[in-house]
């Protein structure tokens, strides 16, 4: 009880004389910006993930525009959260993982630990491979061959402290995601049907409709993506006057993200949803646009998908390393070099070697004999086909 009610205090202890003194932190100043473009907008887009993009997808080919007002009205709630997140990376100085482990004790947050590795490690395996299978759809090389490259590349641009420079770039990169809205205006979605299915909910009873709203929520909503705002916003230490900001930085992240999962909805429902083809893979989504809107939306696509990978696989690994350090009391962080923190960087890459490991053998794809060409042309021939159910991507939480 006393731990709770600490926690508690904290907004209240964080606005009174003593603390505000011990703390020294910088008040803000007169005419300085209050909304900053900052982690919010990284974590946000981090949650557009390729396995995300191919839920999204798969609901759309199986469900249409059906689900479009789920999409909208599980935004807010995803805004709310990272708000929550960024609020306790900014009073508490740490991080969800810091918190729980200072205040609830090893037990606790080992449990945690289990909970979101786990899922960290099956999530980050898919978004390797989609990484590369998006290389190899915009070059035409086959996927295998960027597996390797990709990871690594990641590798060191966290080992290096390269990712800490290009951070403020990378948050603008979720601008590439308008990349779905142009797959879905290539792709001649029916706006007007869309646009009734948000206002106008429609409830099925169906097998592949409850699915499909089970995943949508399943999938959006991850905890990669609130422990990361949490310690992006904790590694900042911004000034306690600027905790709205922070706020406002992580909701504008998250909703900027939202909008892209509606286009690649009705990107996905007005070509696969409307000829009925399976998909299991974000690259067999963007393969299988080439032959039913085109090649302009199936690179468009790719480029989307690429973009998602880049940023979510560095959040992915660097959230599994802060977590197990966090956990156990280990000097890391992105800001500290290899010598000051080699159980930090050897936990980083040994999580895209396993990811790196595991794609490159093919475990999680369900044809791996195919790479994003052969799976286009696989597609193409199998239009006529129809599918009674979806396999669900590899996705957990």
């Amino acid at each position: 009880m006393r731990r709770r009610e600490g926690i508690a205090a904290l907004p209240e202890a964080a606005n009174s004389a003593n603390v505000k003194a011990s703390t020294a932190l910088p008040a803000l100043k007169k005419g300085e910006r209050r909304f900053w473009l900052g982690p919010g907008f990284v974590s946000g887009a981090s949650d557009n993930d390729p396995t995300t993009v191919a839920t999204i997808a798969v609901v759309g080919a199986t469900t249409g525009y059906g689900l479009a007002w789920l999409a909208v009205l599980i935004l807010p709630m995803l805004a709310a959260v990272q708000a929550i997140a960024a609020s306790i990376g900014a009073v508490c100085r740490t991080s969800i993982q810091g918190v729980i482990r200072r205040e609830y004790g090893l037990g606790w947050a080992a449990l945690t630990l289990i909970a979101v590795v786990a899922v960290n490690l099956m999530t980050l395996t898919a978004d390797v491979e989609a990484g590369s299978e998006s290389l190899a759809l915009l070059s035409g090389v086959r996927y295998e061959y960027f597996v390797v490259p990709f990871a690594g590349f990641v590798g060191w641009l966290l080992v290096s402290k390269s990712y800490l420079k290009i951070e403020r770039f990378l948050s603008f990169v979720p601008l590439l995601f308008l990349c779905y809205a142009a797959s879905a205006i290539v792709a001649r979605a029916d706006w007007a049907a869309f646009g009734r299915a948000i206002v106008v909910p429609h409830f099925d009873f169906s097998g592949a409709f409850a699915a499909g709203a089970l995943a949508l929520a399943g999938t959006t909503l991850t905890s990669y993506v609130y422990m990361w705002e949490s310690i992006e916003v904790a590694e900042r230490r911004p000034a306690l006057a600027r905790v709205r900001s922070v706020q406002n930085d992580a909701v504008a992240g998250m909703l900027a993200a939202g909008v892209s999962f509606l286009f690649i909805l009705a990107a996905s429902a007005a070509t696969l949803g409307k000829h009925h083809l399976p998909v299991q893979t974000a690259g067999e989504v963007a393969a299988a646009l080439e032959p039913l809107a085109g090649r302009w939306a199936s690179a468009l696509f790719g480029i989307g998908l690429l973009a998602s990978a880049v940023i979510a696989v560095p959040v992915l690994a660097g959230t599994t390393a802060y977590v197990v350090t966090q956990t156990f009391g280990w000097s890391g962080s992105l800001s500290l070099r290899w010598y000051g923190a080699r159980r930090f960087y050897t936990v980083v890459l040994g999580s895209l070697a396993l990811a790196a490991g595991l794609s490159f053998a093919g475990l999680w794809r369900h044809r791996s004999r195919y790479s994003s060409r052969c799976a286009s042309r696989a597609i193409e021939r199998s239009w006529a086909s129809t599918v009674s159910a979806a396999a669900w991507p590899r996705r957990a939480g």
